[in-house]
């Protein structure tokens, strides 16, 4: 009988795991799968449970939302390839963007029983410096609200939470004066907002068309919002934005690139995957090809 670790954070989302734990584990089981469960008791938990247990296991499993994904991720990258597990993915928080890339079932059981028995896949891996991201390295307006929402705040009112905190931020709104260096040449400009992502969503917003985002292809994907200075150039914006069409005319830069060298005058703070990822001056981003699988959905 194959061995899974379940690691799930019972706060995570509105706490729903913790009513659907018996089914989840019931699924586990009729899958063949010998359960071990650990409950997160506080940030960082997931990746330290993943780095010292998950050698012991066959597969991992782990329930909550994307922030508890990326500790799994950044544990595992602590340890030699022939020790990291393959992992499958039960969403559980606020927006799970991630999970809108694997295609999983509907329902927490049908989940279960997916992450213990699918075809895990490879997925590239994100850098910067020397910390790891799964899905999104962000700078500029809104990327704090996640991080800076409370938790409770996010359970109460879910999706709606991250939507009032960033329009509470709008009068706050500046601009990056960065340089940019890519596989394909160099960006400068003024930017509201920047990322770099190996996702199809994020926020369910901002992002490369669907059709054009592999996760194993050693690319992640740039946006570039740059800082409008008029009312019609903004409207340019939007207007990219939701067509998702992207060129120099619109003030926003959608490219593929396996690294990002970026400079800055003043110090620039990102987020990874959600948590605040420190503030740089100067910054190597890039895609790791690396053996980490992860269970997709049909």
């Amino acid at each position: 009988m194959e061995k899974l670790l379940f690691i799930y954070n019972p706060h995570a989302g509105r706490g729903q795991v913790r009513s659907k734990l018996a089914e989840i584990l019931n699924a586990f089981t009729k899958a063949g799968r010998l359960v071990t469960v650990y409950p997160t008791q506080a940030p960082g938990d997931a990746s330290r449970a993943a780095r010292e247990l998950a050698p012991q296991f066959d597969r991992l499993a782990c329930c909550g939302g994307d922030g508890t994904l990326h500790e799994v991720v950044t544990g595992l990258m602590s340890l030699p390839e022939s020790a990291r597990p393959p992992i499958g993915y039960l969403p559980a928080g606020t927006t799970n963007d991630y999970a809108r890339n694997l295609k999983l079932p509907r329902g927490m059981a049908e989940m279960a029983a997916l992450a213990a028995v699918g075809e895990p896949k490879p997925v590239d891996i994100g850098r910067l410096g020397e910390r790891y991201f799964i899905y999104v390295a962000a700078f500029g307006a809104f990327t704090d609200v996640a991080y800076n929402t409370p938790q409770q705040f996010k359970n109460t009112l879910g999706h709606l939470a991250y939507v009032l905190k960033g329009v509470s931020e709008l009068t706050g709104l500046k601009g990056y004066p960065l340089r940019v260096e890519h596989d394909g040449g160099v960006l400068e400009g003024e930017y509201l907002y920047g990322m770099v992502s190996n996702t199809v969503s994020v926020g369910g917003i901002i992002g490369l068309p669907s059709d054009e985002v592999i996760l194993d292809d050693g690319l992640l994907e740039l946006v570039l919002v740059e800082r409008p200075r008029s009312v019609p150039q903004l409207n340019a914006i939007i207007h990219a934005l939701a067509r998702q069409e992207y060129d120099a005319e619109s003030g926003v830069v959608g490219l593929h690139t396996s690294r990002l060298h970026i400079t800055s005058a003043q110090p620039v703070p990102f987020t990874l995957d959600g948590e605040f990822g420190g503030e740089h001056t100067e910054t190597e981003i890039a895609a790791v090809n690396t053996p980490i699988r992860i269970v997709y959905g049909n």
